[in-house]
């Protein structure tokens, strides 16, 4: 069940009941339903749908607002029922290793079949404008945009990342077949596109009804005077990463005394 605000405390609604993501986690409903977006140096990052050749509308069909600066989008398809978490994320890097960071910034979009969908893509990107570079490897699909100021450095999961997915139960468990695929490059109808290096965009393999397929975004920036790469290094984590730590936050701060 999901819950509301109300007189100062969170309060179970059943109106709310079937999230996908975060299912415990206290959340209140929005009115206002604005396109879910992560505000970075360069521009604001956008996500798209496109389920077929059918893009969702750029406003979901429920928006909530989640403890902790947090933001859970909803859309409702034929065949299919899609989420998008927008959370602050804590990359915790070693501060002997890497600079600090100014801020890093995170989404988690999942998708659940309910009927057999041929072609599913979804994309993060900037506006024109951004002068981004590929900045992949390691099972990590990033870009780098940087001027006299500022690094940000944006990455998710590359096909091979999404193959191990399947382990974790983060993607359908018959695409881990799909990793001979990936190292002979031999895969042409799934996989990611950079375009003009503004975002990127995951062009899923084929669901059946009763799949799901969680997918990471991170956007971290930085002093671009800081050699230490700690954008890159930030933008690594994970879905079940970023979910444990919005669910293990409430603990944390169940088990800091107050200030007296």
């Amino acid at each position: 069940m999901g819950q509301v605000l109300s007189g100062g405390s969170w309060q179970v609604t059943p109106q709310y009941a079937g999230a996908v993501l975060l299912p415990t986690v206290p959340r209140t409903r929005l009115r206002s339903a604005d396109q879910p977006a992560i505000d970075t140096p360069f521009g604001a990052l956008t996500f798209t749908t496109t389920i077929g050749n059918t893009s969702l509308p750029l406003q979901p069909d429920e928006l909530f607002q989640l403890p902790g600066d947090r933001m859970l989008a909803r859309w409702v398809a034929p065949g299919a029922r899609v989420e998008l978490l927008l959370t602050p994320y804590d990359p915790e890097l070693d501060p002997e290793s890497w600079g600090p960071l100014t801020e890093c910034r995170a989404a988690v979009w999942r998708i659940d079949a309910q009927t057999p969908l041929g072609r599913v893509q979804f994309s993060a990107g900037l506006p024109e404008g951004a002068d981004g570079g590929y900045d992949g490897g390691q099972a990590l699909a990033a870009i780098t945009v940087e001027d006299e100021k500022t690094r940000l450095t944006i990455g998710g999961s590359d096909e091979e990342a999404i193959c191990r997915a399947a382990d974790t139960g983060e993607a359908p468990r018959r695409w881990a077949g799909l990793i001979d695929e990936v190292h002979d490059h031999s895969f042409s109808t799934w996989g990611v596109d950079y375009g003009h290096y503004q975002g990127m965009s995951w062009t899923l393999p084929p669901l059946e009804a009763g799949d799901h397929c969680e997918l990471p975004v991170v956007a971290a920036w930085a002093p671009a005077a800081d050699e230490s790469t700690n954008t890159w290094y930030a933008v690594m984590p994970s879905p079940t990463v970023l979910l444990s730590q919005v669910t293990s936050e409430p603990a944390k701060q169940a088990e800091t005394p107050d200030a007296r």
